[in-house]
């Protein structure tokens, strides 16, 4: 110890020793010292000094702390101390208010001990397993260290990483840290790591990093939380943008619907935090990375559909609509809600019908609208408007056709503020800004849509009173004519071209106005400055399009008539030199990379993206036509080859003979008979389709007429067949008589002997039916009996015994009644032959007939009482059945409940053995808690016996930490 009063001591006499020195005599000391308190307060006084000295201590003391990292790891603190240092020495985010010199080399020199830190992947394999400690103080370092050399050398820290075992993993559990300085600092780290590198970005995600981060969010607050939720929404945007397989990821696992609760916008809302527009802005981003135009259309379309589902985008529409919001959190609500419906034919719909809370109630359009044609609001604030309105009419004509019908005269309400006289007064108001994107919007309301060009023609406008209106088309080309200013210009001519694109009725409109031809080819033919060149560029294309697009209907303008025009007054080169200035221009091409209108200034807001398609267009156009093109051709630029491509298409549509065109008419001809053909063929169709559905008709009835013939002929055969057996025994019967006429006596002997053992058998048979009744009452009282006791209990075991026994003995009841059934229908059969030999009989005049009959009458009587017992034990039976069906539905009823109450008791006892395994759980904790806190009571008593004289600014970390030592244990006990 008085090595160290005399290195560090201020009390010692003589000079004292240099910076450089002392961190010298420090590194000895740790390299060969054998105690473990002596290496630990070596490391802990360079600690102090790494931050005043850090080129010393970082090129003398780095391999002797990564030795410490090695071979003291059972020991946190000099563990802790060591990380501490390294980090101060990596680190460069500590020095504050430097020059651009000296921070350049602090970062240099950062970067110069991060890359020897890792010229061996073995010490970021030591650190990430050192971070598995749990120890608050070696944990809590080498977070920061390992943040620290990813932002000094991210790509080669993430190339170790990425390889190393679990190493991803390791990181991942930061996250579900109690201890929320960890926590937080594990955001900040997974934030460096995820930097620009899909593959980690994936496993992170497959890490459940979603659900986590989603649930850090919702417990700090969501959008009024801290800097917490800020660092939870970074990671996340790191995770998902450009990152389709993790886009799906969250799609699939239904984290967009977790998304509205953060949109959800009270009324009151004044007085936000800085913190609350940060963190609201983030998940903004949030949404449109998930909806980016930049995705696949698939994707995004499914997304959009999912947003929508759950109410996020009506959630994204009431912010939209709300009083008190931020500019630039309004802004970017209105860039989401643009990408969110863009091309979502549903979501463009539900975005027509959203209202303004005004009185009276303003469509939103027309409110946003209103916004972007004020010069008085913010730039942003209208190219976000003018991007929402885009993509409100991106692919979708159905509101294309609603804007432009705002402004056609049988659709205009005086009363009431429209889109279309937005669009018309941006157009022609005096802010050159204004009239850029209320063209350019225009132009959006017609792309792709002919019908809506040709509707677009009929709009007439009242220029000033006494003097007869214009239309829409030939104002355009007055303010034209007028020389504005560029940008104003610059948006009409592009309109202008989307306009008659296509659409030759347009150009047939735009080339009877005399003077808009000799207007274009003075301004193509003139040399003016830089600023107007690219108007003339638009003017070459305007033109071009004139021609290509052409249909000969007016005498002075066709094709061949204008391009004699273009070769006498402007020449050929000269044509082909203005039309370059388009794709020249230096705005042109960052206009053609995204859909949304973003422009450091109103002055640079030139072009639209739509537009430079429509140019590209013309370009897949000439890759079309190339191969007739010579080689001596080829080698010319784009501008000149798509003067090829217009003045080619015009020369062969110009030099179409006379036979040619005669030709076009007899194919029209033919066409118009074929279509007759077509008609009459179409009419025959319809009638032989009637007349075939009469057909099924008819063939439906007969056929149900054949089935009732059917039937009816069925009856009738069986009857033929019983006539036909009652005549055979007849004529059986006739054959008899006349045989036996001669033996009546005897017969009627024999009938007397049956009689007597048909009444023999009746009696038994009627014993057989008393016996029955009896077995019928006993089971009548038996299933009374199992009625009541299933009504008292729910345990079908008994039951299931008795009801077993009663429907056996319900089957030899059904058993016995068939076999008397079977008996009296032989009874009935011999009643009927004794009747037929009664009549055989009546014919002799020495039978008894009278007794006959009275033993006959007596018969039948008896009979006739069997069966109506039949008929009453057949009624018994049908009971005695419905009564089993009941125990049967009782008896699967209380199958049930026991089969539930079984169930219920598995859960219980299942619960009893989970609690029983936390208790377990919780006593070893307790015990190594235990063994613990005596580990840690031994060091301190072990450390109290050292004594050290650094006095600087480490003692007082020192104290620090053992004071929060103390409050852990105190907390743990």
């Amino acid at each position: 110890m008085n090595f160290f009063r005399g290195v560090m001591g201020g009390q010692a006499a003589g000079p004292q020793p240099s910076g450089a020195e002392t961190i010298q005599k420090l590194c000895d000391r740790v390299a060969s010292s054998t105690l473990l308190e002596d290496r630990r307060d070596a490391v802990r006084a360079l600690k102090s000094l790494s931050k005043k000295y850090r080129m010393e201590v970082g090129t003398q003391a780095m391999d002797h702390l990564i030795n410490i990292l090695q071979t003291d790891r059972s020991d946190s603190e000099i563990i802790g101390y060591a990380l501490d240092t390294l980090y101060n020495i990596i680190c460069s985010d500590e020095e504050e208010e430097q020059d651009e010199n000296t921070q350049k080399q602090v970062d240099d020199l950062g970067a110069q001990f991060t890359d020897h830190f890792i010229q061996d992947p073995e010490h970021l394999t030591l650190l990430l397993t050192l971070l598995e400690e749990f120890d608050f103080h070696v944990r809590w370092p080498g977070v920061k260290l390992l943040t620290a050399l990813l932002k000094n050398q991210g790509p080669q820290v993430q190339g170790v990483i990425l390889v190393s075992p679990m190493g991803v993993s390791r990181l991942m559990d930061l996250l579900a840290d109690s201890r929320e300085v960890i926590r937080n600092d594990g955001l900040l780290l997974l934030q460096q790591l995820t930097k620009s590198n899909a593959a980690i970005q994936k496993i992170v995600a497959f890490e459940n990093a979603f659900e986590r981060l989603l649930d850090i969010i919702t417990e700090e607050g969501s959008s009024d939380g801290g800097i917490v939720v800020e660092d939870c929404l970074l990671l996340l945007l790191n995770l998902l943008k450009n990152n389709s397989s993790n886009q799906n990821f969250f799609k699939e696992g239904s984290y967009i619907q977790r998304m509205k609760p953060w949109f959800e916008v009270g009324d009151d809302n004044s007085g936000w935090s800085a913190q609350k527009v940060t963190n609201l802005h983030l998940m903004l981003q949030l949404v449109r990375v998930m909806v980016s135009p930049v995705n696949s259309p698939g994707a995004t379309a499914s997304c959009q559909k999912s947003m929508y589902q759950c109410g996020l985008l009506q959630q994204l529409c009431t912010i939209l609509m709300a009083t008190g919001v931020p500019a630039d959190i309004l802004t970017e609500t209105i860039n989401t809600v643009s990408e969110v419906i863009r091309g979502s034919q549903v979501n463009q719909d539900y975005f027509a019908s959203v209202n303004a809370p005004s009185n009276p109630p303003r469509p939103a359009i027309v409110v946003l609208l209103m916004s972007m044609v004020n010069e008085r609001q913010p730039f942003v604030l209208r190219c976000a408007v003018l991007y929402c309105f885009q993509c409100f009419l991106y692919k979708n004509q159905k509101g294309q056709g609603e804007i432009v019908a705002t402004l056609l005269p049988s659709t205009i309400d005086a009363n009431s503020i429209s889109a279309g006289q937005l669009l018309c007064g941006g157009l022609f108001s005096a802010d050159s800004l204004s009239n850029w994107c209320a063209a350019v919007a225009l132009a959006h309301a017609l792309q792709d849509n002919l019908t809506q060009k040709e509707q677009l023609l009929r709009v007439q406008l009242a220029t000033s009173l006494g003097k007869p209106p214009v239309s829409l088309l030939q104002q355009c080309t007055n303010i034209l004519s007028q020389g504005s200013k560029v940008q104003t210009r610059v948006g009409l001519l592009m309109l202008l071209c989307t306009w008659i694109s296509n659409c030759p009725i347009a150009v047939t409109h735009f080339l009877h106005n005399q003077e808009n031809v000799p207007f274009l080819t003075a301004q193509i033919s003139e040399n003016l400055g830089e600023d107007e060149r690219l108007v003339q560029g638009l003017c070459a294309l305007l033109l071009g399009i004139c021609i290509y697009y052409n249909d000969n209907s007016l005498e002075n303008y066709t094709k061949e008539k204008l391009k004699q025009l273009i070769e006498k007054r402007i020449g050929k080169e000269n044509f082909v030199e203005k039309l370059g200035f388009i794709t020249k221009h230096e705005l042109y091409s960052r206009a053609a990379q995204k859909p949304q209108p973003i422009f450091p200034s109103p002055e640079q807001m030139l072009f639209d993206h739509e537009f430079t398609k429509l140019v590209k267009e013309l370009e897949g156009q000439w890759e079309a036509h190339r191969r007739p093109v010579t080689n001596s051709w080829l080698g010319l630029s784009f501008t000149f080859l798509l003067l090829i491509v217009v003045i080619g298409m015009i020369t062969k549509a110009v030099h179409k003979s006379s036979e040619e065109e005669k030709k076009e008419e007899e194919v029209k001809k033919t066409l118009e008979q074929h279509d007759n053909i077509v008609t009459q063929y179409k009419e025959l169709i319809r009638e032989q389709d009637a007349q075939i559905q009469e057909l099924k008709e008819q063939l439906s009835s007969m056929t149900s007429q054949n089935e009732q013939m059917q039937a009816t002929m069925t009856q009738q055969l069986s009857q033929i067949q019983q006539h036909k057996d009652q005549y055979n025994i007849l004529k059986l019967k006739l054959g008899k008589e006349n045989q036996n006429q001669g033996e009546g006596s005897q017969v009627n002997g024999m009938q007397t002997e049956e009689l007597t053992q048909l009444r023999e058998d009746v009696e038994e048979l009627r014993k057989q039916n008393a016996l029955l009744q009896t077995q019928l009452d006993d089971k009548d009282a038996l299933i009374n009996k199992l009625r009541s006791e299933a009504s008292q209990t729910a345990e079908g075991s008994a039951g299931g015994s008795d009801g077993a026994q009663l429907l056996e003995e319900l089957e030899a009841l059904r058993s016995q009644l068939q076999s008397q059934s079977a008996e009296l229908n032989q009874v009935k059969m011999e009643r009927q032959e004794l009747l037929r030999r009664a009549e055989a009989g009546s014919s002799n005049p020495e039978n008894d007939g009278s007794m006959d009959g009275a033993k006959m009458a007596e018969l039948e009587s008896r009979l006739t009482t069997q069966l109506t017992e039949m008929e009453r034990l057949k009624a018994e039976a049908k009971s005695s059945t419905e009564s089993r069906a009941e125990l049967e539905q009782q008896l699967a009823s209380s199958t049930s409940t026991v089969a539930i109450l079984q169930t219920e008791k598995a859960k219980l006892e299942t619960a009893v053995q989970e609690s029983k395994k936390e208790q377990d759980d919780l006593l070893i904790l307790l015990s190594d808690q235990d063994q613990k806190i005596f580990r840690l009571e031994a060091e301190a008593q072990r450390s109290g016996r050292i004594g050290t004289s650094v006095e600087d600014e480490d003692d007082l970390d020192a104290k620090d930490d053992d004071e929060e030592e103390e409050d852990d244990d105190e907390e743990e006990d």
